[in-house]
């Protein structure tokens, strides 16, 4: 499914993979825990070692950000809350913050859901104009 551009990403609703675990560390941040499911995996963890599950550190901005995500506020209301939280320091704010919510889309740590339509996208075709 490949979203419109006429699209305006901010108004998208994020709302976290239930399949990703995560956990809030002593420090504050964010780890989540992303398993390594299927064939090629399963035979990497045997050929080579690989880990089961790769586990990803986030930034205090990350961790902010993906506390933020609770499925019910837009991209443009987590902006706000960023903004409020770390002022200056986050600029350029809205260029950082999409960029950052396409990663965690293109590696399916996240889904969307767009209020107008009430549709969700879950597929991995977000695409850099939208």
């Amino acid at each position: 499914m490949v979203m419109a551009k006429s699209k305006n990403m901010l108004e998208f609703i994020p709302k976290r993979n239930a399949k990703i675990g995560w956990q809030t560390q002593e420090n504050g941040l964010v780890r989540l825990s992303v398993p390594h499911r299927g064939f090629y995996h399963k035979l990497a963890q045997l050929l080579v070692k690989a880990p089961p599950v790769s586990k990803i550190d986030m930034d205090r901005f990350g961790s902010f950000i993906w506390h933020a995500i609770d499925g019910r506020r837009s991209i443009a209301e987590i902006a706000e809350t960023v903004e409020q939280k770390f002022g200056k320091e986050a600029e350029p704010l809205y260029e950082r913050l999409t960029a950052f919510f396409r990663i965690l889309y293109g590696n399916r740590f996240i889904s969307f859901q767009v209020p107008a339509t009430g549709k969700t996208f879950r597929d991995n075709t977000l695409q850099k104009g939208a």
